[in-house]
């Protein structure tokens, strides 16, 4: 704003001077007729008089008043023009700002979703080194159950051997025990088993459960990013239209002032190359919106540009890229360039064929803030 500022009252000075000088010869010049219109007065001497045409005044007046006319207009028209590019670039950066906003709120969901899914593989693998806890315990409570069993077995045996000639009955009795004794700890280790089985299952099926789950989650989301995706296409097709009704109220403006003006044809053929260039620049301004609108920014970027070079090809209102060359700037922030550039798709084109012309073949740099 301070620019635009500076840049008006270096305009206005040159235009008061002027418009005061004019003054100032107009009254000269008016004073100087009604002196040589009076009556002349008897001397003695012979006086040289100059006789100056009204007819040339007046001409030379009007011919000031129309110049000054003109000055005026085009100081009008260039605050105008001033002011709706400042009302766009505020535009723009609110929408930007509103991106960065919601690109953050995503970062900080995802965040949030990473250290919950941490949280769960930690008490998974708590869950885990308990279980095998649990099975080395019952092993090791198996291992010495079979010890004592072999202990009992041996000492059996032996008793065995020493009564040998004792009654048969109590051999048989202590045989029959013995095999209930082994019956009972196979079926404690079926029991255990059909246990493990069971709970392996269960966390099987929770397993099962939470990636369910897990992919429920996913595809809500990317079908929210795709309403979301689908509403900004939205958006951006009704600012390309404003953007487009604002051009077009634009070169109406100028050929208003052009049919207004009575100049030589040269400067007829300046003023339209200047507004030739004025759009090339309002577009690329554009298309440098855009790409840097489906630019995914990174903390790296800031400070950082790549200028590149666009080759469009028209496509009827708008264009496509037909080629992409990087002149220069990070390497980093020139890659994610080009996919912003292949998210845009299409540019917009204006209807006058001297500015696309100068837009097919068009340098953009693009400065992450």
């Amino acid at each position: 704003m301070r620019d635009k500022k500076s840049k008006k009252q270096s305009y206005t000075k040159p235009l008061v001077i002027s418009f005061s000088m004019h003054a100032v010869l107009i009254a000269a010049l008016l004073f100087g007729t009604d002196f040589t219109m009076s009556e002349p007065k008897p001397s003695g001497r012979m006086v040289q008089a100059v006789v100056i045409d009204p007819a040339l005044v007046k001409q030379q007046a009007q011919q000031i008043r129309s110049q000054r006319e003109e000055a005026s207009k085009k100081e009008q028209s260039r605050l105008d023009k001033l002011r709706r590019e400042s009302e766009l670039l505020e535009k723009n950066r609110k929408i930007e700002e509103e991106r960065i906003r919601k690109l953050k709120e995503q970062q900080v969901k995802e965040a949030k979703a990473t250290r919950e899914a941490e949280k769960r593989r930690v008490e998974k693998e708590k869950q885990r080194q308990a279980e095998e806890e649990r099975s080395r315990k019952e092993k090791q409570r198996a291992e010495q159950l079979e010890k004592e069993r072999k202990t009992k077995e041996e000492a059996v045996r032996k008793a065995e051997k020493q009564r040998l000639a004792k009654e048969a009955a109590v051999a048989k009795a202590e045989q029959e025990r013995i095999a209930k004794e082994a019956a009972a700890a196979k079926a404690e280790q079926q029991r255990l088993e059909r246990e493990k089985a069971a709970k392996e299952a269960q966390e099987k099926a929770k397993r099962e459960r939470e990636a369910a789950e897990k992919a429920e989650q996913q595809r809500i989301a990317k079908e929210k990013a795709a309403k979301e995706a689908a509403e900004k296409a939205r958006k951006e097709q009704e600012r390309l239209k404003r953007l487009e009704q604002e051009r077009k109220q634009q070169e109406a403006a100028l050929n208003d002032i052009f049919a207004g003006l009575e100049t030589e044809s040269e400067q007829n053929s300046s003023a339209r190359s200047q507004h030739v260039a004025s759009e090339v620049d309002r577009y690329g301004a554009i298309y440098t919106q855009l790409i840097q609108q489906n630019l995914l920014l990174e903390d790296a970027f800031r400070g950082k540009s790549c200028k590149v070079n666009l080759r469009l090809i028209p496509t009827g209102s708008g264009a496509i890229v037909g080629n992409l060359s990087v002149l220069n700037g990070d390497s980093r922030l020139c890659a994610a360039t080009k996919r912003a550039v292949a998210q845009v798709g299409t540019f917009p084109l204006p209807s006058e064929q001297d500015v696309v012309n100068q837009l097919k073949n068009i340098n953009l740099t693009v400065e992450p803030e």
